[in-house]
């Protein structure tokens, strides 16, 4: 909790214990569902949890707006940005319905009360939100045309984004979205971890 500590010094108290419990959860439902790899899930607040609030460095969501997480696996970005956005309602969808098992027992455990789960695949989903989060499930042009039809259509200039953690070299990939701004996380954290990994913001509304 030292990061956390280091890179979020003005988070509430519940927030700061919801985080930590994070890890203890994890580690004993990884035990019977496997949804975070053995070597990750010893390293669970670095690898994931303070991965994942690279997005709240990034952007503050606004309050009441909704937030889908595609591909949560087990429960990355979402919980921890749900975590540090209480009055924000954030949906976790995956394909994989043992992972939103896990996922609902964390919630439920944390007393989190804006976050929603739902069993589908992206293309199939129905619904609209205000921006879309993921961690890497697909090449952009890919994600972008399995998610085009949740964004929900308005004027507001700060919604209608995809905001997308993602590694590596991303020139090629995004050559067909000038408009995508791509952020280095280590403009946040300055740990070697996370010298390759980077925020791709896109606005598709």
């Amino acid at each position: 909790m030292e990061l956390i500590q280091k890179y979020f010094p003005d988070l509430e108290t519940d927030q700061y214990h919801q985080l930590a419990q994070l890890p203890a959860l994890y580690k004993d439902w990884n035990q019977k569902i496997n949804v975070v790899s053995r070597k990750d899930v010893d390293e669970l607040m670095f690898r994931h949890v303070l991965h994942s609030l690279a997005i709240a460095k990034y952007i503050g969501f606004p309050d009441h707006s909704q937030v889908i997480d595609i591909g949560t696996g087990g429960g990355f970005p979402g919980i921890p940005l749900a975590i540090l956005f209480p009055k924000v309602k954030f949906t976790l969808l995956d394909s994989t319905a043992k992972k939103l098992k896990v996922i609902h027992e964390v919630v439920e455990q944390l007393k989190l009360e804006n976050v929603r789960t739902v069993h589908s695949r992206a293309e199939e989903h129905q619904g609209k939100y205000d921006f879309i989060v993921s961690r890497a499930v697909a090449h952009m042009e890919t994600f972008t045309y399995w998610v085009d039809h949740l964004i929900r259509n308005n004027k507001n200039p700060k919604t209608g984004r995809i905001l997308y953690l993602k590694g590596g070299d991303l020139t090629d990939e995004l050559k067909k979205y000038p408009q995508a701004r791509v952020t280095p996380i280590t403009k946040y954290f300055e740990e070697d971890f996370f010298q390759t990994k980077k925020i791709v913001d896109l606005k598709i509304r």
